[in-house]
């Protein structure tokens, strides 16, 4: 676990509460019925990206990781539990020795995925699996729509850095977790000092319009800033006017003023206006930094303008518009008899528009001679090796015993490495289809 990570967030014991009722009724009805120790397959896939997404961007399996151990049902939890009538004493004499003794196979971290990858499989006993999926689902598909949004943020700005700074417009914990997904996907920098102690992502800030209004003057304000931080600051340049106060700025800081910034207004025309100015100035080397409700699609209209750098919050932390990556957990096997070793058998529901795919799956990632992706390959054997075949699923969870952590550069790599073996027209910010297509061999 990252030092100084809370997974279980505000009040006390672990992660075991964050889970829907209708998990333990089900335990207890599978205790009932004996199901509970059937060896079980569970899958995460979604059906479809958010609507003219090319690809999605598996994030959130190292919070997941973190946070299954601390999946336990102490005395607190379980005095709950009896107390709001939740679960019977059968399942809460289950629930207290609970721990999770099952396998989990995953995309690795920074991946991408496609409409009916298996981007994370369940195999244990029922009872274990399912009670699991609430957990499951609400860590990847928030961190995978944001991952997802971040990508595109990042393609756009055409290596321009990127600062995530959307904490103030979502939860206090869900912001650590979107800077995390969004340094997973390329963004330089975060505003989030949890997310720097918790992940090691370089944080980054400098001042906000209060700080100008409560001093006596703009020029007051940027001399104490100077002063504080040095010519290497960023100022913010639109308080009032924005070329009063460059030209304050670099008669204050001189040539080597680091940056300014620009949160209003038509942000094209105004960095035009301040590069120019800069320029005439003799501050050439001064970056202009803009932020104000950036999206993707504003970052990609502003290529052309002189910008250096682009602070984005609201957009980020929502997804730009999907706020989730409607991601599923499905059984897809099950035996018949208890036991690890039983064999299994394919099972799928049928219901209209909602349709599963039976049966345990595996997925490479088909590449042409070149290296490039041309297809999502799942099957229900293991692939056979092929140079052309990149295996997708690693074991992240072996007999409870987690051994799949990595380092969070790692999923940066390998993000880096999976956009880049996909086809250009994947980077399009305009609708389309998934980048590649989703081969289902049976």
């Amino acid at each position: 676990m990252a030092k100084g990570v809370d997974v279980a967030g505000p009040g006390p014991g672990g992660t075991a509460l964050l889970t829907d009722h209708y998990e333990l009724t089900m335990v207890a009805g599978a205790l009932r019925s004996g199901v509970a120790t059937r060896r079980s397959v569970f899958e995460v896939f979604a059906r479809h990206l958010p609507h003219g997404r090319r690809y999605g961007v598996v994030a959130g399996t190292g919070r997941l990781l973190d946070a299954l151990p601390a999946f336990r049902f102490g005395p607190d939890e379980l005095a709950f539990l009896r107390s709001a009538k939740v679960a019977d004493e059968a399942t809460l004499a289950y629930l207290a020795s609970f721990a999770f003794t099952g396998d989990i196979w995953g995309y690795g971290e920074g991946d991408c995925y496609f409409p009916g990858s298996p981007i994370l499989v369940v195999e244990a006993p029922f009872a274990e699996a399912v009670v699991l999926e609430t957990l499951v689902l609400s860590i990847l598909n928030h961190d995978s729509a944001i991952a997802s949004a971040a990508s595109r943020m990042v393609t756009a700005a055409e290596g321009r850095p990127l600062i995530e700074m959307g904490s103030r417009r979502t939860h206090e914990l869900a912001a650590v977790a979107c800077a995390r997904a969004a340094w997973i996907a390329g963004f330089g920098t975060t505003s989030n000092l949890r997310a720097g102690r918790d992940y090691g992502i370089p944080t980054a800030g400098t001042s906000a319009h209060a700080f100008i209004l409560v001093h006596d003057s703009e020029r007051h304000a940027f001399g104490t800033q100077l002063a504080t931080l040095g010519k290497g600051t960023t100022l913010l340049v639109d308080t009032f006017d924005v070329d009063r106060a460059v030209r304050a700025a670099v008669e204050l800081a001189g040539p080597d003023l680091g940056a300014v910034r620009i949160d209003s207004g038509d942000l094209a025309v105004t960095a035009r206006r301040t590069r120019a100015l800069l320029d005439e100035l003799g501050a050439a080397h001064t970056r202009i930094v803009v932020t104000g409700d950036l999206d993707e699609h504003s970052i990609a209209a502003l290529a052309a303008a002189p910008v250096d750098g682009y602070g984005v919050g609201t957009a980020l932390v929502t997804g730009s518009g999907a706020a989730t990556a409607a991601m599923v957990y499905k059984l897809v096997a099950r035996a018949d008899e208890p036991g690890r070793e039983a064999g299994l058998r394919p099972v799928a529901k049928r219901s209209v528009g909602k349709p599963s795919q039976g049966g345990r799956k595996w997925a490479v990632r088909q590449r042409d001679g070149d290296g490039g992706a041309i297809a999502e390959l799942v099957t229900l054997e293991p692939p056979g090796q092929s140079a052309s075949n990149r295996p997708l699923l690693r074991q992240l969870v072996s007999r409870g015993e987690i051994i799949g952590r990595e380092p969070l550069a790692a999923a940066r790599q390998r993000h880096q490495a999976a956009l880049a073996e996909l086809p250009a027209h994947a980077r399009q910010l305009s609708r389309g289809y998934p980048a590649i297509p989703t081969l289902m061999v049976p």
